[in-house]
C-alpha cells in the first residue's frame, strides 16, 4: 500500500478544487450599503399597474450603515466639528432627479456626495460633485455646490444602525430624515425651487428705431412725437468664437432665427415697406434664409417660438429678399442696427463677422 501513496497523493492534489483562487470573495461588510428612493414604490414599479407602473424617480440616496455597538456616537466616534461622510466606508451619495430646495439652497439636478460637520445642537450638511471617493479625507471642497444648516432633535427610538429615509410630506415637498443613536435630523427638500438663470452666453438684447424711443421719460416733452418708437427688435446675440459663421455654422439654403435662443422679435408700430413688399403694424418672428448673395427675412406670426424648428409656414405674412454685402469690420457677436436715409426710410442692417444683410425700410402713412 505504501508504494502507492505518493500516487494517491498526486491524484488528490490535481483532483480537488482550489480553494486559494476562491478567496478574492468578499464577505459581508460590517457596515453593509443600502438605498433608498423616492417616492419608494419607484424601487418596485415593475410590480405596479396603471399609473403607478409609471410613476417618475425624484430622488435617490445610498449610503454605508455602521452599527452602533454600545459605542458612544457623536462626540465620539463621530467628532464634533469634523466633517463625516455621513456613513462609512464610500462617501454618501445622493441623486435629484430635477433642480430641488435643499434645506434652503437650490441644487439643480444631479448626483452629490453628503457630508456633515456636527455641533452641539445642529449639523451643516455639504454637498459636493466629488465622486468616487472614500470618506471624507482628502476631498476637494472646490466641488462644494451648498451647505445647509439642520438643527438636530432627540429621536423617538434608538437606532442601532445609521438609517435615512424619505417622508413625503405633500406634492412637492418630502423630508430626508437621518438618525443614529438617540439623534435625528430633518432635511426639508422642496420639488419646486426657484430657479435663476445664470448670464446667458448669447444674452438677449433690444435695438429701437429711434435709439431715443428707448428713454422716452428722457426726451423733451416737445419732442416726445418726433421720438415715438416706430420699430423695435429684441434678439439673442450668439459669438462667432472662432467659428465659420455663414456658410459654416449657418448652411447655406437654411432657415436662421436671425439670432438664438428664442426667434428674433421684431415689431412695426406702423405698417411699413420692407424693400419693397409691404408688411402691416404689428409683432413678428423674425428669420433668413442665408445665401451668399442674399438673404430671404421672412416675417411669421407664428409665436412664441424657440428658433426655427417646425414652424407653422402658413403664418408666415411676408417673405422679402434683401442684398447681402461684406464690411471691413469682423464682428465677434450677432449685432442689428439701423441706419437713417431720411424721414421716413431707415436701413435694418444684421451683422455677424464681415457679412452684413440690409433691409431698407419705407415708413408708410397710416
Amino acid at each position: 500500500m505504501k508504494k502507492f501513496m505518493p500516487l494517491l497523493a498526486l491524484i488528490f492534489l490535481f483532483a480537488t478544487p482550489n480553494f486559494a483562487q476562491e478567496s478574492d470573495w468578499p464577505s459581508l461588510d460590517k457596515s453593509p450599503m443600502d438605498m433608498i428612493h423616492y417616492p419608494p414604490g419607484v424601487a418596485w414599479r415593475n410590480y405596479l399597474s396603471g399609473e403607478d407602473r409609471n410613476m417618475e424617480p425624484q430622488m435617490k440616496l445610498i449610503y454605508s450603515r455602521p452599527q452602533k455597538k454600545e459605542r458612544a456616537i457623536f462626540g465620539s466616534l463621530v467628532p464634533m466639528g469634523k466633517e463625516w461622510r455621513l456613513g462609512a466606508n464610500q462617501a454618501t451619495e445622493i441623486s435629484f432627479y430635477q433642480a430641488v430646495d435643499f434645506g434652503g439652497a437650490t441644487v439643480r439636478r444631479g448626483t452629490y456626495t453628503m457630508f456633515a460637520t456636527l455641533a452641539a445642537d445642529h449639523w451643516m450638511i455639504t454637498l459636493s460633485t466629488q465622486r468616487n471617493i472614500w470618506g471624507a479625507a482628502k476631498r476637494d471642497v472646490s466641488k462644494n455646490v451648498a451647505t445647509v444648516k439642520v438643527m438636530t432633535d432627540k429621536a423617538k427610538e434608538n437606532f442601532e444602525a445609521l438609517s435615512m429615509s424619505f417622508q413625503k410630506v405633500d406634492e412637492e415637498n418630502a423630508n430626508l430624515i437621518i438618525g443614529w443613536d438617540d439623534t435625528q435630523v430633518t432635511v426639508p427638500i422642496n420639488f419646486n425651487p426657484v430657479m435663476f438663470s445664470p448670464i446667458d452666453v448669447s444674452p438677449l438684447d433690444q435695438v429701437m428705431y429711434p435709439s431715443s424711443a428707448d428713454g422716452l421719460n428722457y426726451v423733451k416733452a416737445d419732442e416726445l412725437d418726433k421720438n415715438q418708437p416706430q420699430i423695435r427688435v429684441r434678439y439673442s446675440r450668439p459669438q462667432k468664437k472662432g467659428r465659420e459663421i455663414f456658410g459654416g455654422l449657418l448652411k447655406y439654403g437654411e432657415v436662421w432665427r436671425v439670432g438664438a435662443n428664442e426667434s428674433t422679435e421684431i415689431t412695426f408700430y406702423s405698417d411699413v415697406n420692407v424693400h419693397g413688399t409691404d408688411v402691416k403694424s404689428g409683432t413678428y418672428n423674425l428669420y433668413a434664409v442665408v445665401n451668399e448673395q442674399s438673404w430671404d427675412l421672412i416675417f411669421n406670426k407664428d409665436m412664441p417660438a424657440w428658433g426655427s424648428a417646425n414652424r407653422d409656414e402658413s403664418k408666415d405674412v411676408a417673405t422679402v429678399t434683401i442684398p447681402v454685402t461684406q464690411g471691413k469690420e469682423d464682428l465677434e457677436a450677432l449685432g442689428i442696427i439701423f441706419r437713417k436715409k431720411s424721414d421716413t426710410q431707415v436701413d435694418m442692417v444684421i451683422g455677424w463677422g464681415k457679412t452684413r444683410g440690409t433691409a431698407p425700410i419705407t415708413f408708410k402713412k397710416n
